[in-house]
């Protein structure tokens, strides 16, 4: 490609635009404001011969940066996919004529509109350039570190060595089955769902050691994990002290969960008497009697009366215990009581549960199925277990016939939950190395053992959620962690079965084999995926405040031996939130940074005081925000005429430089769309929308010695859905602005 800059402008008259707007207008102002060098419009750019006609001007033209004055960037993305060019989507459909009213009175501000939209197209490609391919590629490992040997671990290994990838699994104990290794049956995963099945794991732990791709490290754990996806780097400890390190391209966290302890619940009796016991302890009782009579532990009598309690010790508000449901407990105490059942008919078997949750494909047919073998379900709320002359006596309320009982049992099951076995939450002091972490002062809650003990400069482990679990976004991108390369599957994530967990298990298998694949070719992981951007910053300018390294949400930026930061290009999300939280703004991407953002929002044409046409600038979230705009614009959802939305990647990379200089310039109004954060974020980035709302908490005392009103910057958490709510925060931005004036800045 020449050196030489050459712009095309391409202005589409196709879904009303050529109806509705002066495209002959907007070409003008392309070419003398835009200072593009080829200008054309088309009736309808996305078909064949629009898109010819664009890929004639690149092939033939020499043009190098396309400016595209159409529809949204969301829209056609495949129609305008040109290689090798900068490209920029200027949106005159849902950004303009769709969302202003097709009337004599409003046409004169959609004009107005969409020629501030394609100066502001032609302004941000002048900044921008071609992202190109990583300088890392094609060296990335292809193999897969699982860090864990039960279902989940078993099951990721198979699959992706089923897809062809080596694997590596290290079990810290000294067989695979985790958990499931004990249970002498599973609840059923296939039709018709009404017995339980073998466990399976034996079949399982054959296919491991059939496979060639797999290999298995037992009695071992994960000392050290340092790199990036493609090139982590980890040692492999065993117990007789030898160490070896290997290389891998992406690593799943399937560490499984370990059962509350009982001991916790004195109030339910156990511990006081052996004829208490968890639902583990009960697998081991099945196990020993191997499809004969289940005898209870005290004194060897074949149980006749087994009583379940079910949430003991979780969904509870109570100090110490669980507030979650852990998703498998009433299906597991069915497929127990079966056990019972299936020996002989006539033992009692009672299930008292507050909530009974069956989920999953063959939930409801598996109790039904308890039900038709003559096990007794009793919504009821046990208070107490207690020790009698024949057995454990259970104290609990009938919640349907609202009487108290006392009742007799030969053994009580207690379904207690699960707890991850998660290591070490990232909330612990940030130190540069894992070993100056201070163990003994750890809140007790809070495990000391480190699963991955990572080198990053964040902390050694996965960062939890509450509850201590894996930290996941499990609504939009499931398996995927704050770590990039790194996947977190099974019970570690959330509280499931065991059904659940295999599939947790294979999305995180083809998860972790995309994210390797990605960082062969330097491309970014979710949700930019594919982009091949990567912020670079000016060491000369940098002054070393680490707010880049702290502020990341991923762990992508450690610091070199001269304490400047170090970017890891393949950790990187390309969020954009260290160039947002640069002071002095020397990090920047190609295609996106200070400049491309800055220069938009000062192309903006700004009508003097007198002219009563306000300019509002609105930051709104690509991925949520500016998608609900799209779709508002869709439904004929109407804003203000005086808006100018620019898209962000996310309001964690908004600088505030850019709202110093939108104020400067003589904006009225500065609305800052981003995603809910907090503990239920919904933040693509994690905490993107949460740091931008701690900077711009801050921007009044910008807008105190601007001698401008606090009401004047507004940021807000805006979902993908809020299809009525986006817009209207931009008509109430216009009220706000006429109540209170103009800004005194315009020129």
């Amino acid at each position: 490609m020449s050196d030489e800059i050459k712009t095309g402008a391409y202005i589409c008259k196709g879904c009303g635009l050529g109806d509705r707007l002066d495209c002959g207008q907007l070409a003008t102002i392309a070419e003398r404001e835009g200072k593009a060098n080829v200008v054309k419009e088309h009736d309808f750019l996305c078909n064949a011969e629009g898109v010819a006609m664009i890929q004639n001007d690149i092939d033939n033209e020499g043009v190098n940066k396309v400016v595209i004055a159409a529809c949204s960037r969301r829209s056609k993305s495949e129609a305008f996919n040109f290689e090798n060019v900068a490209i920029s989507r200027t949106n005159l459909r849902e950004g303009v004529i769709w969302v202003r009213p097709d009337t004599d009175e409003a046409k004169e501000t959609t004009q107005e509109m969409a020629a501030d939209y394609v100066r502001m197209g032609c302004a941000e490609i002048k900044y921008m350039t071609l992202p190109q391919s990583s300088e890392e590629g094609s060296a990335g490992s292809n193999s897969l570190l699982v860090a864990g040997g039960g279902i989940v671990g078993m099951t990721a290994a198979i699959e992706a060595a089923a897809a062809g990838y080596p694997v590596t699994v290290v079990e810290k104990s000294g067989q695979l089955g985790g958990g499931a290794a004990f249970e002498y049956k599973r609840v059923p995963e296939r039709m018709p769902y009404a017995e339980p099945e073998d466990n399976g794991v034996a079949e399982m732990i054959a296919r491991l050691e059939a496979d060639s791709k797999i290999t298995v490290h037992l009695n071992s754990t994960i000392t050290k994990t340092s790199g990036a996806p493609g090139r982590f780097s980890a040692d492999i400890s065993t117990e007789s002290g030898s160490t070896s390190t290997e290389n891998f391209g992406a690593i799943i966290m399937a560490s499984g969960a370990s059962n509350y302890d009982a001991n916790q619940l004195p109030e339910l009796g156990y511990g006081k008497t052996p004829d208490v016991v968890d639902q583990a302890g009960l697998e081991k009782l099945a196990m020993e009697a191997n499809g004969g009579p289940i005898k209870r532990p005290s004194d060897g009598k074949e149980v006749e009366n087994v009583v379940f309690v079910q949430c003991a010790g979780q969904r509870s508000t109570k100090e110490g215990h669980l507030p979650y449901c852990s998703g498998h407990c009433c299906l597991t105490s069915i497929k127990q009581a079966m056990y019972f059942k299936d020996q002989n008919p006539k033992i009692d078997t009672n299930i008292i549960y507050s909530d009974m949750r069956t989920p999953g494909a063959g939930g409801e047919d598996f109790y039904r199925s308890g039900q038709q073998k003559g096990i007794t379900f009793t919504k009821g709320s046990v208070s107490e277990v207690t020790v009698g002359a024949n057995g454990p006596e259970v104290k609990f309320s009938d919640l349907i016939l609202a009487q108290e009982v006392n009742g007799k049992a030969d053994l009580v099951v207690l379904a207690t939950g699960q707890v991850p076995n998660s290591g070490i939450d990232i909330d612990l002091p940030v130190t540069a190395d894992v070993e100056d972490i201070d163990l003994d002062n750890l809140v007790p809650e809070v495990k000391v053992e480190s699963i991955l003990n990572l080198t990053y400069r964040q902390g050694p482990d996965l960062p939890h959620l509450k509850n201590g679990f894996n930290d996941s976004h499990f609504i939009c991108f499931p398996y995927e962690t704050r770590r990039t390369g790194i996947y977190s599957a099974g019970p570690v994530r959330r509280p499931m079965d065991m059904a659940q967990a295999k599939e947790d298990a294979t999305g995180a298998a083809l998860k972790a084999i995309q994210a390797l694949e990605n960082a062969k070719l330097g491309r970014a992981a979710h949700p930019r995926s594919g982009d091949l951007s990567f912020p670079s910053f000016r060491k000369e300018g940098c002054t070393q405040c680490k707010r880049c390294t702290v502020e990341c949400p991923f762990g992508a930026i450690d610091e070199d031996e001269e304490r400047y930061p170090q970017f890891n290009e393949s950790r990187c999300r390309r969020c954009g939130t260290c160039m947002g939280a640069c002071p002095v703004r020397v990090i920047s991407f190609d295609n996106y940074s200070v400049e491309t953002v800055g220069q938009q929002l000062k192309a903006v044409d700004i009508p003097d005081e007198f002219d009563e046409k306000p300019r509002i600038l609105v930051l709104a979230c690509e991925n949520d925000a500016y998608p609900a705009l799209d779709m508002a614009a869709q439904n004929g959802n109407n804003y203000s005429e005086f808006a100018r939305v620019v898209p962000v990647r996310c309001l964690g990379s908004v600088n505030t430089i850019w709202i110093t200089d939108a104020l400067n310039s003589g904006y009225d109004g500065i609305i800052l769309m981003g995603c809910q954060k907090g503990e239920n974020y919904q933040c693509h980035f994690v905490k993107g929308s949460e740091i931008a709302h701690v900077r711009m908490s801050k921007i009044d005392d910008t807008l105190q010695s601007l001698s401008l009103e606090a009401e004047r910057v507004a940021t807000y958490e805006v979902a993908i859905t809020d299809i009525e709510r986006a817009p209207q925060l931009i008509n109430d931005m216009a009220e706000t602005v006429e109540k209170v004036g103009m800004s005194p800045f315009k020129f």
